[in-house]
């Protein structure tokens, strides 16, 4: 069934359950353990607002029954608990200024971040890589502790309509139309962060090649499939 087949109780739903399943995957890959990192789910009835897990709640713990509805003004309308202001501060943004997007994700990781530090954009030197090529942006600024609209307001204009931002000193964020497509975006562009630091004086691709690679890669949705397989792997 399409969303297009789905009243909007339903797309609310499927949203809020994709979720909690992405929450549930960043802590199966052992990440967010220090509740450094957020996802959001735009909420499709109220359009200005979006869920996310409560600040404080356990990643591995999370499910529809408990994130927390945020507003725009950063308060929360419908769960039990308070935003994770530093989400909020991005996310609300983010997803103000591109309305085509559902969910943006951002979680510390082990090569995302260290790769934010090197300041540098995402090459063609892996297949995966092909997926961000002309499609991701630098937020290079030192502004690391984000703790004003002011500041997120900065990422989502350097965002554009990209899918993805390397985060300068602060790690790697992806958004998309889906939550799905934003989760699994996200952990594929950690395992290219992870190529980037490891290869000694990579070769890359024609630029050529790069976009016919991206555009197989993506024709189904990168994140979409991505998502699913880790599922079954990890859930």
């Amino acid at each position: 069934m399409s969303n297009n087949e789905l009243t909007l109780e339903e797309i609310r739903a499927e949203r809020k359950h994709e979720c909690a399943l992405g929450y549930r995957l960043f802590a199966a890959l052992r990440w967010g353990d220090l509740g450094d990192g957020h996802i959001s789910a735009r909420d499709p009835i109220n359009t200005d607002c979006f869920w996310m897990l409560p600040y404080g709640a356990a990643y591995q713990d999370a499910s529809p029954s408990n994130l927390i509805l945020v507003s725009k003004d950063g308060s929360t309308i419908e769960g039990d608990g308070s935003a994770n202001m530093a989400g909020y501060y991005i996310h609300h943004p983010i997803l103000n200024a591109r309305s085509d997007l559902v969910s943006a994700a951002h979680v510390h990781t082990g090569w995302g971040t260290p790769f934010s530090c090197e300041v540098r954009p995402i090459e063609p030197i892996s297949q995966e890589s092909c997926i961000f090529f002309e499609d991701h942006t630098i937020f290079d600024d030192d502004e690391v502790q984000i703790q004003s609209v002011a500041a997120g307001k900065r990422i989502a204009k350097q965002l554009a309509d990209n899918r993805a931002i390397i985060l300068r000193n602060h790690g790697l964020l992806t958004a998309a139309d889906s939550v799905a497509e934003a989760v699994g975006s996200f952990v594929l562009m950690e395992r290219v962060a992870e190529v980037h630091m490891k290869v000694r004086n990579p070769k890359a691709i024609s630029a050529t090649a790069a976009r016919f690679s991206k555009q197989d890669l993506i024709k189904n949705g990168a994140g979409r499939i991505a998502f699913a397989s880790l599922l079954k792997r990890h859930l």
